[in-house]
């Protein structure tokens, strides 16, 4: 039965009809012998029966005996017409069985093998044009049907993955666009405090010369970072495709770089910030934007939720580098993965004053870097966030 359901669809075809012809031409014969039979029998009611009964006595191999057709006059109208019926039968028989197993045999052919994977094709079809792409297209048999199922399921499957894909770079391009928009809101929030600083200090004198230069040239350099950052991802389609620069730098440096981020950070916020670090001589290769970008993201949502103090502690050992961000706030109440995730806000609130997507952009980065972002509450009960980048300190190469 295995076999036969797997057969192609033309010895199938070939099959069903050779069978239904047989059957029709052995029912033929069968209806043709009885229709004689019968004719024959209704004849006899209408001839001489002893006369009959003398020849049959008379009838040798070389002699046959057979019942005339009576007049139709001399018939009842009953016998006449099926004396007629079976003349039809006798001539048109076989033609008319043959095509009804012929039809027949068609009709057993559709239904067993056309009309189920029809049907399931259809389905899918209607489904597919739906976008309802989550649905299999199944069918057993290993026929002709069988392989157009497959390849049909296969069309399928590559649709989803393709739909999948097409999505995938839909959400990549928004959470870019935020991205951008998220990242230049830090050179802007240091760029507004120094200019606050300059309006309260300057016309009272409490700034000298020295000191309005050093903030006018940060001001620049933040302009410089906000005018490269812009440029580089006008060229992406996603975070991901980011290319990292690796540049010599040391711990020292990237102290001092991000403690002036945060003074005007932690001035807008109302709260305190402490940036230190691992000093000394070393020098390491390492992306020194990506680096700033993860930390300046880390202490403005630190200080989003710090009661008064946010620490940040920078760390280099061996061929890792360490970003440590800790505050007294509530701590964190989910897991790294879910607070890492694009466009995540733990609250309503945080829902109208950012776009959830600090922490994402960070673990991108890390990862980007060869590091890792992890996530863990102190034993005060403040969060704590711990940013690592794979550095070099012999030979810049691509990450």
């Amino acid at each position: 039965m295995e076999k036969l359901r797997n057969l192609s669809l033309k010895k199938t075809l070939v099959l069903y009809l050779a069978v239904g012809l047989v059957a029709g031409f052995i029912l033929s014969a069968l209806v043709v012998t009885s229709a004689n039979y019968i004719q024959q029998q209704i004849w006899g009611k209408y001839v001489n029966q002893e006369d009959y009964l003398n020849a049959l006595n008379r009838e040798t191999e070389a002699y046959h005996v057979s019942v005339g057709r009576p007049p139709l006059e001399t018939m009842s109208s009953m016998d006449g017409r099926i004396s007629e019926l079976c003349d039809f039968l006798e001539t048109y028989g076989v033609l008319i069985i043959s095509l009804i197993a012929s039809l027949g045999a068609v009709l057993l052919f559709y239904r067993n093998k056309l009309q189920k994977p029809l049907t399931i094709l259809g389905e899918a079809s209607r489904k597919i044009a739906a976008n309802q792409l989550d649905c299999p297209v199944l069918y057993e048999n290993r026929d002709e049907m069988g392989r157009l199922c497959r390849e049909f399921e296969t069309m399928r499957g590559e649709l989803e993955k393709n739909n999948r894909r097409m999505w995938r770079m839909i959400e990549d391009e928004k959470a870019l666009r935020a991205a951008i928009a998220h990242d230049i809101r830090s050179p802007l929030t240091v760029l507004r405090g120094y200019q606050e600083m300059l309006l309260e200090f300057l016309p009272q004198g409490q700034l000298d010369q020295k000191q309005v230069e050093d903030i006018l040239q940060e001001s620049m350099g933040q302009l410089d970072r906000m005018e490269e950052f812009i440029e580089t991802m006008r060229r992406l389609t996603r975070l991901e495709d980011r290319t990292l620069c690796p540049v010599s730098t040391s711990v020292e440096r990237l102290e001092e770089k991000i403690q002036k981020s945060a003074d005007p950070l932690a001035r807008e916020a109302g709260k305190a910030c402490q940036v230190s670090g691992q000093c000394g001589p070393e020098r390491f290769l390492a992306d020194e934007e990506v680096v700033l970008e993860v930390a300046e993201n880390l202490l403005s949502n630190a200080l989003r939720y710090a009661a008064g103090l946010v620490t940040v502690r920078i760390l280099l050992a061996e061929e890792e580098l360490v970003l440590l961000v800790t505050d007294d706030g509530c701590g964190f109440s989910e897991d790294t993965e879910t607070v890492t995730r694009a466009f995540h806000r733990g609250s309503v609130r945080d829902s109208l004053q950012h776009f959830g997507l600090g922490m994402y952009i960070c673990r991108i980065y890390c990862e980007k870097h060869g590091g890792a972002l992890l996530t863990e509450n102190t034993k005060e009960g403040g969060a704590a966030v711990r940013a690592s980048f794979r550095v070099s300190a012999t030979e810049a190469r691509k990450i």
